[in-house]
């Protein structure tokens, strides 16, 4: 069943939240009072309107702003792990490495290596290009890697 625009304008308001400030928590009870409906309506209509819950969600913010500061800054990875919302510098890298491949510090060497790709792109479908997948959960990732199946 189609959701209504009214919802969909409410579950936009709280992701706007989480991209404005994706260094916040944002447990789902706060996300569903931004959009004024109970935490379980709020994470079931979220899953369905965005294709992901809002935890992978801001976890993919998350991830894809930390792995911009890496390529474009050089900030020390724990002050990039602190600014975007990170307390463990632990997991910090042990999520980054399951989601990008790599650990920050290598991403950040294997970016400097490669000459700048912006003059063959635009920046919105290179982004695109280098967003995380978070199409399964990061536990069930390193699970199935282990077992050899990805």
């Amino acid at each position: 069943m189609p959701q209504s625009p009214l919802l969909l304008r409410r579950l936009l308001r709280a992701k706007d939240k989480m991209d404005g400030a994706p260094h916040e928590e944002w447990p789902v009870a706060r996300l569903a009072a931004v959009s004024a409906v109970s935490p379980a309506y709020f994470a079931r209509e979220f899953k369905q309107a965005f294709g992901l819950p809002p935890h992978r969600y801001l976890l993919t913010r998350r991830i894809e702003r930390a792995a911009a500061l890496l390529r474009e800054t050089d900030l020390p990875v724990t002050e990039i792990a602190l600014q975007t919302g990170w307390t463990s510098l632990g997991t910090f890298g042990r999520i980054f490495r399951d989601i990008t491949g790599a650990s920050p510090g290598e991403l950040r060497l294997h970016a400097r290596a490669q000459p700048p790709a912006g003059a063959q792109m635009p920046e919105c479908v290179a982004r695109h290009a280098q967003r995380p997948d978070l199409k399964i959960a990061v536990l069930e990732k390193r699970r199935r890697q282990a077992a050899g199946k990805l």
